[in-house]
């Protein structure tokens, strides 16, 4: 009788410690799938005050796997194909892309720029990479749906 009394006890004790150990960890929203361009907004630094859907045939797929980004936009009036690719990171509300390497005019605008940082609206099936401006006002963001 005092073994089972003392496994219980032991068991009681192991529980309670295993309970107070659990981490609480906040659910984020994952980027990681493949995205679609639906249409993109201006700002007078806070609020929308225009939205611009995409037009009849023009066509831009991103894609977050593993750390890493592809993007490639389609434009019917544009002969040359735009793409590039990266690294990227995600915070709560920010989003940063490091181009490594892209199409030929991507490559020349990596001369002044490489890290696009963006603050970040993110659901389940939906986010917004919103740029801001040298104040921290939003000028301008590409807001897309999940398609995988």
């Amino acid at each position: 009788m005092k073994k089972i009394i003392g496994l219980i006890a032991l068991l009681l004790i192991l529980v309670s410690a295993a309970s107070t150990n659990t981490l609480k960890t906040d659910y984020m929203h994952t980027i990681e799938g493949t995205w679609e361009l639906e249409s993109f907004y201006n700002y007078d630094g806070q609020q929308v005050i225009d939205t611009v859907p995409t037009t009849d045939g023009y066509r831009q797929v991103k894609m977050y796997y593993n750390g890493k980004i592809m993007w490639s936009r389609y434009v019917p009036v544009d002969k040359v194909g735009r793409f590039g690719y990266g690294t990227y990171h995600i915070t709560e509300d920010r989003l940063v892309e490091t181009l490594e390497y892209g199409d030929n005019e991507m490559i020349q605008a990596m001369d002044t720029m490489r890290i696009f940082t963006f603050e970040l609206l993110l659901s389940d099936d939906k986010f917004s990479q919103i740029s801001l401006d040298e104040e921290g006002n939003r000028t301008f963001s590409e807001n897309y749906k999940r398609i995988d």
